[in-house]
């Protein structure tokens, strides 16, 4: 039988993304099969299209860091793991497709009656926030924070959690999704036509205790002005190296894994070295889950607890099915998107 992947044929532009169909994977040792439900659409997945995120597998690829679906079949070895059971993983790379094969040590079990467009949010941008809020920043109730990019698909998740935690929040924003941000306990900065650093400080007068910020490079520098004496950056991404979800350079084409991350380094050197006491520090969901499995695991079963008990509502900016994976980037590249963009399962293919 087969089925239908989503391969980067070059680095570039949304036309690098083509639909290939292929006899479905057969699992190994060890690994499960997985019919995918729902996978997620991030602007990381934009940077390795580019060639220019640190995950950028060489080419062709697959891409998608997130996904939720049926375990279809698994190979010798797989115990504990039941056919029609519904599971969550990250694989980082491979995750658009209709079937996946992936090590079951990968998949976290899904409680029953979660919306998969929903479950799969809580993946890499929920927990990418849960982790920055209580690992990286250590907040405490009654802290004021600046988001950056606060409609986006992390940025909602940081003001949903963050509102949970009884934290003052500001965000960074479009006017269109000033309303959203308001919507969820923050108070949106329209960063098109203010100056943000002034803008904290006029309504805080001493500046916030923790800015997160995924632009990276310059930026960084400009978000650690907004901080109290004493203040934490917490910079999780280089997107401020995109233009129109193209590289901002112009210069496509190649793989560039580890351009941004030199940049990245003298900014986190730096502050900790100039006066002001205001820290600098990086968070990686990928590193952080390589070097602690249990705690991503942890804090995603967590987060699926709050999702039940509605706590958090993902926000869901459009859904696209698998085969449109091009029309998805295209939208989330012209930037404004409110929220998370998934692919979801059409129903076409069915493996043996």
């Amino acid at each position: 039988m087969r089925h239908i992947r989503i391969i980067v044929t070059h680095y570039g532009g949304p036309d690098a993304l083509q639909v290939l169909e292929e006899e479905c994977p057969e699992p190994k040792d060890g690994e499960v099969r997985v019919r995918v439900l729902a996978a997620g659409v991030s602007l990381p997945d934009i940077m390795a299209r580019e060639g220019i995120h640190p995950e950028t597998p060489r080419l062709p690829f697959t891409p998608g860091w997130d996904l939720v679906g049926v375990v279809d079949r698994f190979g010798d070895g797989v115990s504990g793991i039941e056919p029609g059971q519904i599971v969550a993983a990250l694989p980082i790379s491979g995750a658009y497709a209709e079937f996946v094969c992936l090590p079951q040590r990968e998949l976290v079990p899904v409680p029953s009656g979660l919306n998969p467009a929903e479950a799969v949010s809580l993946i890499l941008n929920y927990v990418t926030a849960y982790q920055m809020l209580h690992s990286s920043a250590k907040v405490r109730p009654g802290q004021r924070v600046l988001i950056h990019g606060a409609a986006g698909g992390i940025g909602s998740a940081l003001l949903q959690l963050g509102r949970l935690t009884g934290l003052e929040m500001y965000g960074t924003c479009s006017s269109r999704g000033a309303s959203a941000v308001s919507d969820m306990g923050g108070v949106p900065i329209d960063y098109q036509h203010q100056d943000f650093v002034k803008e904290i400080h006029r309504l805080t007068s001493e500046g916030v205790d923790v800015v997160f910020d995924s632009i990276g490079g310059t930026h960084i520098w400009r978000s650690r002005k907004a901080l109290r004496p004493g203040g934490l950056v917490v910079a999780y991404g280089l997107t401020g190296s995109l233009r129109g979800g193209r590289l901002a350079s112009g210069r496509s084409g190649r793989r560039h894994r580890f351009r941004g991350i030199a940049v990245f380094g003298l900014y986190i050197a730096g502050g900790w070295l100039l006066p002001g006491r205001k820290r600098v520090v990086p968070y990686s969901i990928q590193w952080l889950k390589r070097l602690k499995p249990a705690l991503f695991r942890q804090d995603l079963i967590a987060l699926f607890g709050l999702l039940q008990q509605q706590k958090i509502k993902p926000l869901i900016a459009q859904r696209f099915p698998l085969a449109e994976a091009r029309q998805a980037h295209e939208l989330l590249g012209k930037g404004g998107v409110t929220g998370k963009i998934v692919l979801v399962r059409n129903g076409s293919s069915l493996c043996g």
